[in-house]
This record gives C-alpha cells, sequence and structure tokens, in this order.
C-alpha cells in the first residue's frame, strides 16, 4: 500500500492502526520534583535561603563588593545549615547563578515516642509517620511533655518539621493549645 507522495517519491503506508489503538504508557514527574532552583547572586537577600558547599543554608549575613578591573562584582555570603547550625560561607561574582533548596517547615502532632527515640506524628490529613527525635531531647523528657500536655486535656505537642533537599528534621518541640 502506498498512501502519500512526498518529495516526488512514493511513501509506504506501514500500519492501518491508529493511534488510539496502541498501548501507550506516560511517566510524570510530581509537582515537587526539583529539590533546588538556580538564582542570580545578586538577588540573594538575608533570611532567605542558599545553597553553600551542598548544603541547605539561611543567609545570615551578605556584603557586595565594586566591579574591579575584571568586570565583576562579588558577592560574599554567611549561611547557616538549616538542620545543623554550622556556619558556612562563600563568593561568587553578582551575575552568576546560585542553586537556592526549595525549604518547607510544617507542624505536626506528636502522638508517642518510641524507647529508641523516633516520634510518631500525625499531619493535618491524619496519616501517621515516624520520624527521628531531635538530639536535643531525650525519650524521657518528650515522654514528660505529652504526660504534662495530656493532663491539661486541652494542649498538644507539636514538632515542627523542615525539609530541604530531600532531607526532613524535627528542629523543635513544643506545646500548643487544641483547637
Amino acid at each position: 500500500q502506498y498512501c502519500a507522495w512526498s518529495s516526488h517519491r512514493k511513501v509506504k503506508l506501514l500500519s492501518n492502526k491508529m493511534a488510539d489503538d496502541y498501548d501507550t504508557e506516560v511517566h510524570t514527574a510530581g509537582a515537587g520534583a526539583s529539590t533546588t532552583y538556580p538564582e542570580q547572586c545578586s538577588k540573594l537577600r538575608k533570611g532567605g535561603y542558599v545553597m553553600i558547599k551542598d548544603r541547605p543554608c539561611k543567609v545570615v549575613d551578605m556584603s557586595t563588593s565594586k566591579t574591579g578591573k575584571h568586570g565583576h562584582a562579588k558577592v560574599h555570603y554567611v549561611g547557616l545549615d538549616i538542620f545543623t547550625g554550622k556556619k558556612y560561607e562563600d563568593i561568587c561574582p553578582s551575575t552568576h547563578s546560585v542553586n537556592v533548596p526549595n525549604v518547607s517547615r510544617s507542624e505536626v502532632n506528636v502522638v508517642d515516642v518510641s524507647d529508641d527515640g523516633f516520634l510518631e506524628i500525625m499531619d493535618d490529613v491524619g496519616d501517621c509517620s515516624q520520624i527521628k527525635c531531635p538530639d536535643k531531647y531525650t525519650v524521657d523528657e518528650v515522654k514528660g511533655m505529652l504526660k504534662d500536655a495530656e493532663a491539661k486535656e486541652d494542649c498538644a505537642i507539636n514538632a515542627v518539621v523542615w525539609k530541604a533537599v530531600g532531607q526532613e528534621e524535627v528542629l523543635e518541640l513544643k506545646q500548643v493549645k487544641n483547637k
């Protein structure tokens, strides 16, 4: 079978199947697939976030130098790792791009704590999961906090969870009033 003329030649029809006759499978990525996005170095601000030495950091200090004989103003920025608190610094030309982490902060309800230091947490939807308890709290301290909140009846313990670049950690536990 031949179906059309193309560049003055006959084009042979390979199949009579319609597009709907083929089984197709489409793969997609999630909406938050990227852990970082690029941003011009000169657009960084104190209180913002930036990746320094492959760590997500909160910018605590910045300074910009004037253009020199080589033509680029330099930005010097200092940041604290959002998970460890360790101080990092870097310098880059103001026109260059740096990676900025997608950082999210959420509060979830602490239901229980295991003897091996894992918190049983529940989100707003009611889904439960486990996450490592921060080192600054002992298991006994968390159990005491839960017992105190239970005794007050209108209180609960919330965990402040930070997520960035594939890492998720509880940074703080706090007592809140139930709504």
